[in-house]
């Protein structure tokens, strides 16, 4: 398999607003591709998509709350209606809540936007992305899936809520549905499926609504000398899985800054990958069969 080409390339963005979706996305529309950014944000959106100074591409902004499964139903029918082709899918978009809360579908808020929408839209879209090939879905991860488990009789954490916790259990989400994806995709489909830890960016809003004491630890964590990454080095991370000619050919893959990694035991347990396929497509309302 190739790498997408920039010019005439489509790629969808999800929290393409601010920090390194933000900063990919521009790079993207660099290189010449048309990127529809998908955020919360019309302020952001507008902003960024006024500023073409650099661009050969283009870009255009999709406002969309990912929490819930209409919303995601009807970006994915936006989409497929306004690109004849989509080359890409970057999953970017993510949330931590300091407090338990349930979305309008009854779902613990960072499970809804962190995994169950990316399940979905990608579900949504994998169609266009087959007719699109050689075409590549990105997953951003995360280094902190390491400290969580996926404890299918309390996803939603109703027992005991910690903003942390549930992240991580998200972000273990993301490698387990990434890597069991890119199991089922055929070859001859000609799309792969990575995931990537872009690092830990302090400067992130990732973590704005997260409780106090998360916030002052993320703080002072940015002022140890060595310890993070800065938000160009974390978009130079997502770029690589979009453009980099290695991962037109590897697939399953969870990349950090050290390139293609192992991640936690769980996120690659085929029990533990299938179990999550099939309650993530209960929960979703598809077909588990699905590719």
């Amino acid at each position: 398999m190739s790498m997408p080409e920039g010019t005439g390339s489509v790629a969808v963005v999800t929290g393409g607003t601010s920090g390194i979706g933000r900063l990919l996305a521009r790079d993207l529309a660099a290189d010449g591709m048309t990127v529809a950014v998908v955020g919360r944000s019309e302020t952001r959106g507008a902003a960024l998509v006024s500023d073409t100074e650099g661009l050969e591409g283009a870009i255009r902004f999709h406002r969309t709350d990912l929490s819930t499964r209409n919303a995601v139903r009807s970006l994915a029918r936006e989409l497929l209606t306004t690109y004849d082709r989509i080359d890409v899918l970057v999953h970017n978009a993510g949330c931590s809540s300091s407090r338990r809360v349930e979305t309008e579908d009854g779902f613990e808020l960072t499970l809804a936007v962190n995994h169950l929408a990316p399940y979905l839209l990608t579900h949504e879209l994998l169609d266009r992305l087959v007719a699109s090939a050689p075409a590549r879905i990105v997953v951003t991860a995360s280094g902190i899936h390491t400290r969580a488990s996926l404890e299918f009789d309390d996803l939603g954490c109703e027992r005991e809520y910690d903003a942390l916790d549930a992240y991580a259990r998200s972000k273990l989400a993301n490698i387990a549905f990434t890597v069991e994806l890119a199991d089922r995709l055929p070859t001859e489909s000609g799309v792969t499926a990575n995931c990537v830890h872009p690092g830990f960016i302090p400067s992130t809003n990732l973590f704005r609504d997260s409780s106090l004491r998360t916030r002052l630890l993320i703080r002072a964590a940015a002022l140890v000398p060595g310890v993070g990454t800065t938000e160009r080095e974390g978009a130079e991370r997502l770029r690589s899985l979009v453009m980099d000619p290695m991962y037109g050919d590897r697939t399953g893959e969870y990349v950090t800054g050290d390139g293609p990694t192992a991640p936690s035991a769980e996120a690659t347990d085929p029990a533990v990958r299938e179990m999550l396929w099939n309650v993530s497509a209960d929960l979703v309302g598809v077909d588990p069969d699905w590719p």
